[in-house]
């Protein structure tokens, strides 16, 4: 009696676990199916969307142009090959880039180890040399010659090949901005006008207010000198915020982001959209500590012999900046500064 107990117990026991096995793997598998064929159809989708908006052009110097003057443009050295200088250009035209001089000139050097990140602030009333047209402020190379004239004067002041060209409006950063959900601007020195008040310390602000924050210069200390430090606060916040968690794993706000920041985007032909990707999953683990500033050295204010505003270069300060850049050593540059 007890066999035949357990035999009608444990007989039929095995192939009912066995279905269950069964139905439990098809659903896991179904499961898997969704969830990573929904996420690859959204990446599909992300990549989609960049590769619509985003507008490539001509923004580096042909092999023939140079460094300018003749000059072969130049080369990286040794330790420093996977470095990259990023340039961004930005303008305050409303009817776009083309024939505007240039209100933002920031170089990104990223480091070999894409561990830290030197944003370097070029105020465009910088007297220097611009290939052709003899002495002029910075961003009259922009107006002369575009995105390469540019490119050309800023190798030739601090010695290493841009790598890459980022042209964007103003409001572009300003949708941008909203995309996120606003940022966390760290206000350095207080100001108010345009509707708005800036007061000392973090500030979060959404489009509109950080417009008016980068483009005020009147009521600052330095004017273009404070706003350019205001300019690279924002770069800092927003570039902090598109790669927080907060942005990165909400899939409604990133690809809000990913569309706001391609609609105004222009870049040279040879910065891909897998090769702009890579770069930026690269930093996806930067934190504020990691984000440096520089303002390209000068040493005073003076008067150019046509009577405008310059801002006089610091010789031996922009060789030691170059040589800092040259040689992926940004941490040692002793202009370098945080802010929180």
């Amino acid at each position: 009696m007890l066999d035949q107990f357990e035999d009608t117990r444990t007989g039929p026991a095995p192939r009912r676990r066995s279905r269950v096995r069964r139905v439990l793997a098809v659903l896991v598998a179904l499961v898997l199916l969704v969830v990573v064929g929904g996420a690859a159809a959204y990446l599909l989708f992300l990549n989609h969307t960049v590769t619509s908006n985003v507008k490539h052009a001509a923004l580096l110097p042909t092999p023939e142009q140079g460094g300018g003057g003749g000059a072969a443009a130049p080369t990286k050295k040794p330790g420093a090959e996977k470095a990259q200088n990023l340039l961004f250009i930005g303008s305050d035209a409303r009817a776009g880039l083309a024939g505007a001089r240039s209100d933002v000139i920031v170089l990104m050097h990223v480091a070999s180890d894409r561990k830290t990140v030197t944003l370097v602030h070029f105020p465009r009333d910088l007297y220097v040399s611009v290939p052709g047209h003899g002495k002029d402020k910075i961003n009259a190379a922009f107006a002369y010659g575009g995105s390469p004239l540019l490119v050309q004067t800023l190798q030739n002041l601090v010695g290493v090949p841009v790598d890459h060209v980022c042209l964007v409006g103003f409001e572009g950063f300003k949708n941008m901005t909203d995309a996120v959900g606003g940022v966390n601007v760290y206000v350095e020195e207080p100001s108010s006008g345009a509707n708005y008040t800036f007061s000392k310390g973090y500030q979060h602000m959404d489009g509109a207010e950080a417009l008016a924050f980068v483009r005020e210069r009147k009521d600052l200390s330095e004017g273009d000198i404070s706003r350019g430090r205001r300019q690279q606060a924002f770069i800092k916040a927003l570039m902090l915020k598109s790669l927080s968690r907060d942005v990165l794993t909400n899939p409604i706000r990133l690809a809000e982001f990913v569309d706001a920041g391609t609609k105004n985007l222009t870049v040279d032909d040879d910065f891909s959209v897998a090769e702009m990707r890579r770069e930026a999953l690269s930093l996806r683990n930067l934190r504020g500590k990691d984000v440096a500033f520089v303002t390209a050295p000068f040493s005073g204010f003076g008067t150019a012999p046509n009577g405008g505003s310059i801002d006089v270069v610091d010789e031996t300060g922009m060789r030691q900046l170059g040589e800092a850049l040259q040689n992926d050593e940004l941490s040692t540059y002793s202009d370098a500064t945080h802010t929180p």
